[in-house]
C-alpha cells in the first residue's frame, strides 16, 4: 500500500493534486476531458477522492505517512479554492491565462461537454466536486482540528450557505456572473436550482456533517430550507414529477445545455420522491409525503409498454414533455462543437447515446417504501431523525469503502462496496503492482488532442451516435485499443481493498 500511495504522491501528484488518469510516461493525462500537466482535477475521483484514501488509510493504519499524504492533498485544494470558497472541476496552478487558454482550444471543443465550453472563472456544485473536497476538508480537520484548515473550511460552509437562494434551492455555479453568455441558442443556465446530479442531496449531506460534527446551527436550517424546495417544485397533477433545473424566480422546469430541454425527468423525479421520503422519516411532516402517490401515477403514466421498450431494462424515456406527457429524444447532427448541434424530437430512432435517453426505475420499490412509511408512526421516525444532534456522533472511518447515504449518517451506518478481500483477491492485488508502484491499467477512456479550430463545414460521416465527432472533438471516448497507463480509479479501488486487510480496528 505504501509503496503505491508513494508513487502516486512522488510521480503523479501536481502540487497535492491528481487527475484521473496518465500515460507511463505521464507526457498526456485526463479528468474528464485532458488536462494540462499543471492542472488538477476536483471532480471526483480526482483530488478530493485521494484525499478520503489517504484519511482511510492512516485511520486503517495509523501510519503518519497516510496523514500526511491527506495534509498535501488540503494544500492542494486549499490553493485551488474559490475566493467565495468552492470549487470548479478543475484547476490550473499556471495561473488564469492558462487556464483560458485550455478552456478556449481543448475545453471548447470537447462537442458532448458543454460545461467547459465557456469559462466562467467562479465556482461549481456539478458533479459533487465542491461537495467532496468540502467533506474532505472537514474530516481532515476533525482529526487533529489544525487551524491550517479552520479557515479554508469555513469558507466551504459559507459557499453552501451564501449561495442558496432563499426558497432553499441552490444554483448550479456560484457566484453569479451577470455577462455569462448564451450557449448554443440557450440561455445561461447556471443561475436555474439544480436537483441534476445530486445537487441538493450532495449539499444536504455535508451540512448534515457540520451540524453534527461542528454543532452549526446554521446548517441546520440551511437544511430545513432545502427540504421546502422540493415541495413547491412539485408540479400539479397529473404530471407531478419535476425537472433537472428549474427557474429560481417562476420555480418552472427548465433546460440547460442543449441536449436537456425543457421537460420534467423521471430519473430525477424518481430521486427527488426518495429524497422526500427521507425528509418524512426526518421530520414526520406528512407535507413531504402527500403527493407522493400522484409523482408515483405520474411515472406509471409514462412507462413504456414492452413492445416500446429500446433499451432493455430501461422503461422509462428521460425527458417528458410538459402538457402533452410525450417523450423528447435528443439527437445531433454534424461533425463537431462548430458545425453541429443538438436537437430534440418524438422519435426513438438514432438517439444520442453519451446521454441516455431512457432510465431505470425501481417504481415498485418506491411505492413499497411509501406504503411501509405511511403505515409508520411519526413520533417514532422523529426519534430516529438525523436532524437530532447525538451525543458522541462520529464520521465513518472508511469513505472509500462505502456509499454514505444522507439518511444513514447518524448512525455511521453506510451500503459497502467493498468486502474484505479472499487471500486470494489479496496475493493478485499485491502481485499487480509493477516494479513503478502503480498498477499498469487499461485507459479505455481517451480523447484525440486538440487540432486547432475545427472549419465551418461538417466533415463527412455519421456522428450522431458517436461518443466523439471529428478530429477537432476533444470529448473522451471509449477506445477499442487502449494504452495501459496509470488510472487513479484503479489506485482508489486496489488500495480502498487493501486497506480493508491492513485495518487495525483502532
Amino acid at each position: 500500500m505504501k509503496r503505491a500511495a508513494r508513487f502516486m504522491r512522488e510521480e503523479a501528484a501536481y502540487r497535492g493534486g491528481y487527475v484521473w488518469s496518465y500515460l507511463p510516461d505521464f507526457s498526456r493525462r485526463w479528468g474528464e476531458m485532458e488536462a494540462y500537466p499543471t492542472m488538477i482535477w476536483i471532480q471526483p475521483p480526482g483530488t478530493a477522492t485521494v484525499g478520503h484514501l489517504y484519511l482511510d488509510c492512516f485511520n486503517a493504519t495509523r501510519d503518519e505517512f497516510y496523514y500526511q499524504a491527506a495534509m498535501e492533498v488540503a494544500e492542494g485544494l486549499i490553493a485551488a479554492q474559490h475566493p467565495a470558497g468552492g470549487w470548479n472541476y478543475l484547476y490550473d496552478f499556471a495561473g488564469e491565462e492558462s487556464t483560458r487558454r485550455w478552456y478556449d482550444t481543448i475545453g471548447k471543443n470537447g462537442w458532448r461537454l458543454e460545461e467547459f465550453h465557456h469559462y466562467y472563472g467562479n465556482a461549481t456544485f456539478d458533479d459533487a466536486g465542491t461537495s467532496e473536497a468540502s467533506q474532505f476538508l472537514l474530516r481532515l480537520y476533525l482529526l487533529r482540528r489544525s487551524s491550517r484548515l479552520r479557515a479554508p473550511l469555513e469558507r466551504a460552509i459559507s459557499f453552501v450557505l451564501d449561495s442558496q437562494y432563499e426558497n432553499g434551492g441552490w444554483p448550479q455555479r456560484f457566484p453569479f456572473v451577470n455577462d455569462a453568455p448564451s450557449l448554443h441558442g440557450r440561455p445561461d443556465y447556471t443561475r436555474y436550482i439544480t436537483f441534476n446530479d445530486a445537487v441538493a442531496d450532495e449539499n444536504i449531506k455535508f451540512l448534515l456533517m457540520v451540524y453534527h460534527t461542528l454543532g452549526d446551527e446554521r446548517a441546520l436550517a440551511a437544511i430545513q430550507r432545502a427540504m421546502e424546495i422540493f415541495i413547491v417544485t412539485q408540479q400539479p397533477a397529473p404530471q407531478a414529477g419535476w425537472g433537472l433545473q428549474h427557474h429560481h424566480e417562476t420555480l418552472a422546469p427548465i433546460g440547460a445545455r442543449s441536449y436537456e430541454p425543457d421537460a420534467l425527468a423521471t430519473h430525477t423525479s424518481a430521486g427527488n420522491i426518495a429524497q422526500m421520503m427521507d425528509f418524512y422519516e426526518w421530520t414526520g411532516d406528512a407535507r413531504f409525503i402527500a403527493r407522493i402517490p400522484e409523482a408515483l401515477d405520474w411515472l406509471q403514466s409514462v412507462r413504456l409498454p414492452a413492445d416500446q421498450i429500446q433499451v432493455r431494462g430501461r422503461e422509462y424515456p428521460t425527458f417528458i414533455e410538459l402538457g402533452t406527457n410525450r417523450a423528447r429524444i435528443n439527437h445531433r447532427r454534424g461533425s463537431n462543437a462548430a458545425s453541429g448541434e443538438y436537437y430534440w424530437d418524438y422519435d426513438p430512432a438514432k438517439p444520442i447515446t453519451h446521454y441516455s435517453q431512457w432510465r431505470a426505475i425501481n417504481l415498485e420499490a418506491l411505492r413499497t417504501r411509501y406504503e411501509r412509511l405511511r403505515a409508520a408512526s411519526p413520533d417514532l421516525l422523529r426519534a430516529a431523525s438525523p436532524l437530532r444532534l447525538r451525543a458522541g456522533f462520529e464520521l465513518p472511518r472508511f469513505f472509500t469503502t462505502e456509499n454514505i447515504e444522507v439518511s444513514d449518517m447518524t448512525s455511521n451506518a453506510g451500503s459497502a462496496n467493498f468486502e474484505r478481500p479472499t487471500p486470494e483477491r489479496t496475493r493478485e492485488l499485491i502481485a499487480g503492482l509493477n516494479a513503478e508502484g502503480y498498477w499498469p491499467t487499461p485507459l479505455t477512456a481517451t480523447s484525440q488532442p486538440y487540432a486547432g479550430e475545427p472549419p465551418a463545414a461538417a466533415s463527412p460521416g455519421d456522428f450522431s451516435q458517436t461518443l466523439v465527432g471529428d478530429r477537432f472533438d476533444t470529448s473522451p471516448y471509449v477506445t477499442d485499443a487502449p494504452v495501459t497507463g496509470i488510472s487513479t480509479g484503479t489506485f482508489i479501488q486496489n488500495m480502498s481493498a487493501l486497506l480493508l486487510i491492513a485495518d487495525s480496528g483502532d
